[in-house]
Order: C-alpha cells, then sequence, then structure tokens
C-alpha cells in the first residue's frame, strides 16, 4: 500500500503530461512593425490594429497547419518611422525568431530593415513601402502588396499634365526615401506625358519640419499652376495651408502618405473642393468593392475608427503569410518562403500574387481628390 501511494503522483503526472502533448498547439510569430509614436502614429497605430484583427481571425478559424493546431501570436513593435529605430527593431525580431515580419510602413524603415530579415531567412511583406528600390535589391525575402513609386508617381505625373492642365510644376519632398521616390518618379512621369512641361522649383524640407515660409516664397515668385509634395500628411498638411496663406492659388498633388482622412483636419480650409489631388498605392475594381465595405465596417465597428488607408492591405499581407504557411505544411520561413513566392490569394484588395522582384502583380492605385472635407475616389487605374 505505501508502495501504491508513493507512485500515484508520477502516474497522474505522466497522465497529465501525455494529454498536454495531445492537444499542444505550435505557437506561430508575426510581427508587425509600423510607426506607433511620431508623426505618423496615426498611419502605425491603424496598421498594428488591421494585423490584430487578421491574427484574430485566423485563430478563431482554429487553422491547422500539416493537420496540426496552431496559434497565431502578434508581436508588435514601433519604429517611430525612424530608420536607426527600425534596424534595432528588425534586429530584435530576429533575435526573437518570429516566423514573419508584416511592414514597414515607410521605406526608410522597410529598405534597412528587409537586408536584415534577408540575412535571417525571415519573409517580409510590406503593406505600405512604395520606393523602387525596396523590391530591386535581390532580397527574395522582400514582398510588397501595393503598387510600387514607378506606378504611382509616373501615373500622377501624367494625370497633372493631362487631366489637371499643369504646365509649371513646383516639386516639393521630406527628402526621406518615400518622399524623393515619389517626387523624382512624378517628375519622370510628368515628362513623360508632356516634355514641355517645366518644373520651376525643385525644394525640399524634413519630414518633421512645421514652417515652409522660406521655400514657399521662393515658390511663389516662380507662379507654378501645381505643387507637388512627396511625403506623409503630418507635414503635407501643414505646408498646404502655409501656400494656402502665402495666396499660391495653385493645386496641390501628392503621394499615398498624404492621401489620407486626416489631411483637411491638418491642412484646413485649404484642403477646398478641387484643390487637392492624391493617390493611394492600391485600390479595387467594382467587383472587389463590397468585399472592401465589408472589412471597413468591421474595422469601424471593432475599433471605433474609419479606415485611413493601409489597413485592408495589412489585413490582406497576413492572410498572405498564413495562406503560405498552410500551403507549405509549415511556418518555418526556409519551408515556406518558395509558397509565398508563386502564391495566388484572394484578399480584401484583390488577387495577391508577386512577380519575380516581390512586387504585387498588376498593382493598382487609386486617385482621389477632396470634397468637402472628405476624400473622394476619382478612378481607379491598373
Amino acid at each position: 500500500m505505501q508502495f501504491t501511494t508513493k507512485f500515484i503522483p508520477l502516474a497522474i503526472a505522466l497522465a497529465f503530461a501525455g494529454a498536454g502533448s495531445a492537444s499542444a498547439q505550435e505557437v506561430i510569430k508575426i510581427a508587425h512593425v509600423g510607426p506607433v509614436s511620431g508623426p505618423s502614429a496615426h498611419l502605425g497605430k491603424e496598421n498594428e490594429n488591421s494585423a490584430k484583427m487578421a491574427i484574430e481571425d485566423l485563430n478563431a478559424k482554429g487553422i491547422k497547419i500539416d493537420g496540426k493546431p496552431v496559434k497565431f501570436v502578434l508581436v508588435a513593435e514601433d519604429d517611430g518611422a525612424d530608420p536607426k529605430q527600425g534596424t534595432a527593431v528588425a534586429q530584435k525580431l530576429v533575435d526573437a525568431k518570429v516566423n514573419g515580419v508584416i511592414g514597414h510602413l515607410n521605406s526608410g524603415t522597410s529598405i534597412p530593415a528587409s537586408k536584415i530579415y534577408y540575412d535571417a531567412g525571415i519573409p517580409q511583406i510590406s503593406p505600405a513601402t512604395t520606393q523602387t528600390k525596396y523590391t530591386q535589391q535581390g532580397f527574395k525575402s522582400a514582398f510588397r502588396v501595393v503598387a510600387n513609386d514607378a506606378k504611382l508617381g509616373g501615373t500622377l505625373g501624367a494625370y497633372a499634365v493631362g487631366k489637371l492642365g499643369a504646365k509649371k510644376i513646383a516639386v516639393i519632398d521630406d527628402r526621406t526615401a518615400y518622399g524623393q521616390g515619389v517626387a523624382n518618379e512624378f517628375v519622370k512621369g510628368a515628362k513623360k506625358a508632356s516634355p514641355g512641361v517645366q518644373i520651376v522649383a525643385k525644394e525640399f524640407t524634413t519630414d518633421k519640419a512645421t514652417d515652409f515660409n522660406a521655400i514657399l516664397t521662393s515658390i511663389k515668385g516662380k507662379n507654378p499652376d501645381l505643387v507637388f509634395f512627396g511625403g506623409m500628411d503630418s507635414v503635407g498638411g501643414p505646408l498646404l495651408r502655409q501656400m494656402k496663406a502665402l495666396g499660391i492659388n495653385a493645386k496641390y498633388m501628392g503621394g499615398d502618405g498624404m492621401c489620407t482622412e486626416a489631411l483637411p483636419r491638418l491642412a484646413g480650409t485649404a484642403a477646398a473642393n478641387g484643390v487637392v489631388y492624391c493617390a493611394e498605392a492600391g485600390g479595387v475594381t467594382a467587383e472587389q468593392q463590397k468585399a472592401m465595405d465589408d472589412f471597413v465596417a468591421r474595422f469601424k465597428q471593432k475599433y471605433n475608427a474609419n479606415v485611413q488607408i493601409y489597413a485592408p492591405y495589412v489585413y490582406d499581407a497576413v492572410m498572405t503569410m498564413a495562406t503560405a504557411m498552410q500551403e507549405a505544411k509549415s511556418a518555418q520561413p526556409a519551408k515556406y518562403l518558395p509558397f509565398l513566392q508563386k502564391i495566388k490569394y484572394q484578399g480584401v484588395t484583390g488577387l495577391i500574387s508577386f512577380d519575380q522582384n516581390g512586387d504585387i502583380k498588376d498593382g493598382a492605385m487609386t486617385l482621389f481628390t477632396y470634397t468637402d472635407g472628405k476624400k473622394t475616389k476619382v478612378e481607379v487605374v491598373k
């Protein structure tokens, strides 16, 4: 009797251990990186929230990989839209052995971080990086689900001269990788569409500037009919406000970084009807609109906030990565990366598949203007 009593706890422990291992779930760590501090925090937080929603949806579906139950966990990091902070975060995620990365938002952080992920063999899908260089470095681990600056800037340039009739254009950028990139592609697009167009000024500021009086005074004397800004809404809005205060009555144009719901709030009455034109690096055609509308409604119900710009692309990036894992029957980066390279996933934003560089195939972009303080779609361009 004494012998039996002595060994009952061990027997019970072994039984519980066996039961635990039978039901154990593999934990899959998907990281999201974006600026949840600093001037672009409103965009970074939206992206992080969308990644959380995608992770919750995956877990609610009871996803299995190779027939085994798995649990997805979001590892959220803040890069502050700062390249140095971005590379530090990237190394932290490599050390944490995450299975994949969704991010970064800004080209200036995505590009240096992409080398760190590539060296570690960790797939990275950016929902917002548009600088062409990002996918031209030969890093087979880098992907994006939005059109690049060549498409975005080029289309804006052609629209400026072809539809808005711009003949004298001033260009300002914020000296970031994104701002310079989209501004350069805009100039190429404008000159290609109309070789006679005049670029009457090329000025630059920073992504943290608040006073633009000097560069705007210089631009005013050159009497442009359109001003293009390469940068984010946190600078683009105040820049437009000061531009109008100085009496520069030109059209105002920019890329996806300033093409947000927040722009009219930041620009005030300067964002009058028919003044601002911008493009979002993405967009859905008519047959995809219901899926997008449903997502927007779900996002608003969950977070009590309107989608500003990138949330649907973040959601699709997470789901695309998870689908590649399922198809590969493995969440190990080396095993699912080849499946990601040849993926075909029907997402909220449309069919997602990548070319040999990691750029989305058939990437769409959407032109917008602002009417009565609301972002209004003009057209989707593919």
